[in-house]
């Protein structure tokens, strides 16, 4: 009998890898989203009470259940029905003109017995695994030009119908997921180059040209907030009083904040949607520089194992849906933080996993479980390529 049979005798069988799936998750990964989601609560509950907060608790609590089926289940069956999920993503975002009341002058929520659900932010993970699909399709020609263009016309189609509700910021991330998966692709820098400079030339007719013949394709209000930002203080009143509401409290805040019952700026209503667009600047008036700090390097946190996972996929799809994500996730942070200090105009984007909201939160779980579902995938085509190795 050879050494390897004895040991192999006496040695009892290791359970197969695939029935081990949840000890293969990362770790950091969901350290990161719970962290976010306790930041989200604690602000909610101190600054709003229980209302708010026992409901996020809740959505976060059917999320994670929603992340760790996704992450049991190998994202790369996804790839079979990318007509289909991108059929849904067009479907439902039709039916919310005609199902959705108006509210505030938009329609974006549809109501169900227990919850609104928002078909824009489920758009943002069905485009993800779509497109995803059908730039794989055209693995061999993703330098191409013509590859670029259908994937933008892919992203542009939603991205259009989701500003007609109108919801001008979560349009926004569709398109930025559509740029983040074409850079991830190794799309050329010209083609990437003409892309930005058709948003710019984009940006100028809406603004500019097509007012100037008499065609208002944006609402006046929506024109305010992408201009308001250039001169905050111009007319604190109107289009910029957001803004400078969201500059006091920030600022108020200081190095460990006033604490929630001094911050009057969320408490007695002076910032507009403090539970929702401007939860960052409610976190930065009562926990001040602490606080904030600490959301933004959950945050960085995040990401980095986004952009990991995204190296490690075990195919060309896995790391396409990690860079949709990472797009999707990086864009949302960048806008919204940078909307609450003034560098970026208000557009209405949530900060994941912190500003209410049940279809947002329910959403960002389904893609960290993507990534989760990366994730062990590749751990698991990782420990076979050693036991082959070994064999």
């Amino acid at each position: 009998m050879s050494f390897r049979t004895h040991i192999q005798r006496a040695t009892p069988e290791a359970p197969p890898i695939r029935n081990r799936t949840l000890f293969l998750f990362d770790p950091l990964l969901a350290f990161a989203a719970l962290g976010l989601v306790a930041c989200s609560v604690v602000t909610l509950h101190g600054a709003f009470g229980s209302h708010y907060a026992d409901r996020q608790a809740a959505y976060a609590g059917i999320g994670v259940i929603l992340a760790v089926l996704v992450a049991r289940m190998d994202y790369s069956r996804l790839r079979e029905y990318r007509y289909g999920l991108y059929a849904v993503l067009i479907v439902t975002n039709i039916m919310v003109f005609a199902f959705a009341p108006p509210s505030l002058g938009a329609q974006r929520r549809i109501p169900f017995p227990f919850i609104e659900v928002q078909p824009s932010e489920l758009a943002k993970v069905l485009l993800v695994v779509s497109l995803a699909a059908f730039a794989v399709d055209r693995s061999r020609r993703l330098h191409e030009r013509q590859t670029t263009v259908r994937i933008m016309l892919l992203a542009l189609g939603p991205a259009l119908l989701v500003i007609a509700q109108p919801d001008l910021g979560t349009g926004m991330v569709l398109v930025a997921i559509a740029v983040s998966l074409l850079f991830f692709a190794g799309t050329s820098w010209k083609q990437l180059t003409a892309l930005a400079a058709l948003f710019v030339a984009s940006i100028a007719i809406v603004l500019v040209v097509a007012p100037g013949v008499g065609v208002h394709v944006l609402k006046p209000y929506q024109v305010q907030r992408l201009t308001g930002f250039l001169h905050p203080s111009a007319n604190p009143k109107s289009q910029t009083y957001q803004i400078n509401q969201s500059i006091i409290a920030i600022g108020s805040g200081q190095k460990t904040g006033t604490g929630i019952k001094d911050a009057t700026q969320a408490t007695l209503n002076f910032l507009p949607e403090p539970y929702d667009d401007f939860i960052f600047s409610v976190v930065g008036e009562s926990y001040g520089f602490a606080g904030a700090a600490l959301v933004l390097l959950l945050y960085a946190l995040l990401i980095w194992r986004a952009l990991r996972i995204l190296t490690m996929a075990k195919n060309l799809y896995g790391a396409l849906i990690a860079a949709g994500i990472l797009g999707m996730l990086m864009f949302q942070v960048f806008v919204n933080v940078g909307m609450t200090i003034g560098i970026m105009p208000i557009t209405g984007v949530p900060l994941p996993l912190v500003s209410y909201g049940g279809s947002s939160v329910l959403v960002t779980f389904i893609a960290l479980g993507l990534l989760q579902s990366i994730h062990i995938q590749a751990r698991i085509a990782s420990a076979g390529k050693g036991r082959a190795l070994l064999s």
